[in-house]
Formats: C-alpha cells, structure tokens, sequence
C-alpha cells in the first residue's frame, strides 16, 4: 500500500505574518471598542474617579495594607459620599427651581421685554447708537440675535439632559458600571498601567513623557477646570443669595458651567444682573455684586488654578475655548472634559516630537 507525503506547511513571510497578526489585533480592538462604546461615558467618569480618588486609596490602604478589597470599598463610598449624593440633590434642588423661575415667566411676573428695556434705559446715553447698530435697540432683535447666537453644542446638551429623563434606567445602568468600574480601576490601576506601558508600541522616553503628560493633563483638566468652577458657582451663588436675588442656586449653576469657558465666564451671567440692578434702582446691591464679580469671583480662576495646576501646565485659554466648545459639540457634556485633554495631549505629543528631532531622537534606532 503506497504512502503519501503530507503536504508540507505553506511557508509565508514573517512581514507578511506580522503584518497579518497586526491587522488582527487592530479589528479585534476596534469590535471591542465597539461593544464598550454605549458606556463610554460611564468608563470616562470612572477613570476621572479613579485617577483623583487614587491619593485617597493609596492613604487608606497604607493603614490597611493588607486589605486592597476594603481600602478600595472605603474610596468607593467616599465618592458617593462626596460627589454622587451631592450631585444628585444639587439636581434635584436645581429643577426644582427651575421649575418654579419658568413658571414665573409663563405667568408675566418675569416679563424680559420690560426687563430689557429697564437695562437699556439705565445705560449711559453714548452706548445708545452701538446697540443700534449691533442691533440690539429693541429686545425682538436683541432676542432674535441671542437665539441665532445659542450654539448647537448647548442644544446637544439639553438633548442629553432630556435623553436622560427619558431613560432613568439606562442611566442608573451606566452609573452602576461607572462606580464597579472605579472600584477596580482603584484596586488595580497600577498593575492596569503598567501592562498598557508595556503593551505600547513606544520608546520607553517616549511612553515615559506621555504618562507623564496625561497625568498632568487629566490634573490640569478636573483640578483646573471642574474644581475652580464649583468654587466660582459656589462663591456665586452664595454672593446672589445674600443680595437677595431670587433663584441663586440657578445662577450659581450656570455661573459654574460658564466659568468653564475662557473669555465669557461667569461675567456672562453676573454682568447682566448687575446691569438690571442698577436699572431697578438697587444701587447699592449692584455695586456688591460688581466688587465680588470682578475682586472675588473673577479671580479666583486667577488664584486657585495656579495653586491646584502650577503655571507651566496652563493651556492658552483660546485652546480651551475652542475645544471645549468642539467636545461638546462632538461628545456632549463629557466633552467639557475630553476637548480640553486632546488639546493639552496634542500640544504635548508635538513637544515631545519637537524636542526629539532637535536631539536627534527620532534616528535612534
């Protein structure tokens, strides 16, 4: 009985292996990248959590060394402790009143023609033919061009808020995967971080000086930005409430969302108020309101970044604006945090690339 060869193994190049292996391993990220896209927020605020709860669990765990499940639990309920609860009664609050301020403009109690009009009266006589010409002698064309102005990014997040209305289950689904997320991420996150440094297809200067940076610009991003505008809302509100204006929780809300805004800021909310102050005859409240606008609340982005940030780690404001407007534009409310930290890596990886050609970094093999 005659035998047979087998056939012998198709010999193939290793480029063409590698090559091959690459391309697995890109589509196998990019369906896997797909699956967790419906969480992608909730993973977001989960690493956010994680990486500024991270002191905090290091502290705990160095009175517990043993006890890395108990110490991470303990951070866990810190965070509901600290931002979750809070913010959910913050929430609360905040419809409440502004259920109760837009009844008062569907009854006429509020009425912000006459309220325009009062403003415009109060102004100096030379400011007069600029409205005008700006288009802004009545309030229709002054409203008219306050609504062409509104951003498509500010409708993105009403139309998130209003999504998660409608869908209080999907909302609690991904703040659960948010804080089950954190809790490993607090566990583990040295050993997560180390196996992706290892994993990248990086020089170890290069991976070096990314780690570093993001560190920096995650600090610079929630530090910087989110902490310095819950104090400018917080200052705020509680200058409105002393005043006596009404709806001070609203106002220190949108005056800590604007602060996150370089150029417009929280003027854009206190400044009109004041301006209606002195045209309603509260001298005297507008004069408060002006000093604390301009000596307290402006400057506390002034005072208290440099302190939570350090000043080489500052992003020029007009790189904040615009990326912050385009993340939200692109990503809806977290963009407020992933437009900021694109811009703060772009501008890193470019230093890091600018400095390796002077050195001649790049022609090492």
């Amino acid at each position: 009985m005659d035998t047979q060869t087998p056939p012998s193994p198709l010999q193939v190049s290793p480029k063409i292996e590698d090559g091959f292996f690459l391309g697995v391993v890109l589509l196998v990220s990019i369906a896997f990248l797909m699956v967790i896209q419906p969480f992608f927020a909730a993973i977001l605020w989960g690493v956010i959590a994680a990486i500024l709860f991270a002191p905090i669990y290091r502290n705990i765990l160095g009175h517990m060394p043993t006890h890395r499940n108990g110490a991470a639990l303990i951070t866990l309920f810190l965070i509901l402790a600290i931002v979750i609860i809070p913010a959910f009664v913050l929430g609360a609050a905040l419809l409440q009143e502004a259920a109760y301020f837009y009844g008062k403009v569907q009854t006429g109690e509020i009425d912000f023609a006459r309220l325009f009009s009062q403003m415009v009266a109060a102004l100096p006589e030379w400011t007069r033919p600029y409205l005008r010409r700006l288009g802004l002698g009545n309030f229709d064309a002054a409203q008219a061009m306050v609504t062409k102005g509104i951003t498509s990014s500010f409708r993105v997040l009403a139309a998130q808020a209003f999504q998660i209305g409608q869908s209080a289950f999907s909302f609690f689904m991904a703040l659960g995967v948010m804080l089950y997320l954190s809790y490993f991420l607090l566990r583990d996150g040295e050993k997560l971080s180390q196996r992706i440094v290892a994993a990248a297809p990086l020089r170890a200067s290069q991976r070096q000086a990314l780690i570093q940076q993001f560190v920096i610009v995650i600090r610079a991003t929630i530090k910087g930005s989110i902490v310095v505008a819950i104090v400018q809302g917080l200052i705020g509100g509680i200058v409105f409430w002393a005043l006596g204006i009404e709806g001070a929780l609203l106002w220190a809300v949108l005056m800590g969302a604007f602060s996150l805004l370089p150029a417009v800021g929280t003027a854009i909310v206190w400044v009109p108020v004041a301006i209606y102050l002195f045209a309603s005859g509260a001298i005297w409240q507008a004069i408060i309101l002006v000093a604390c606008g301009v000596l307290i609340i402006s400057m506390v982005d002034n005072v208290l970044r440099p302190i939570l940030v350090g000043r080489d780690t500052r992003i020029p404001d007009y790189v904040v604006l615009i990326t912050t407007l385009g993340g939200i534009e692109l990503f809806g409310f977290n963009g407020i945090v992933i437009g900021p930290v694109i811009a703060a890596l772009f501008i890193a990886t470019w230093n890091i690339f600018t400095r390796m050609r002077q050195v001649g970094g790049l022609a090492e093999n």
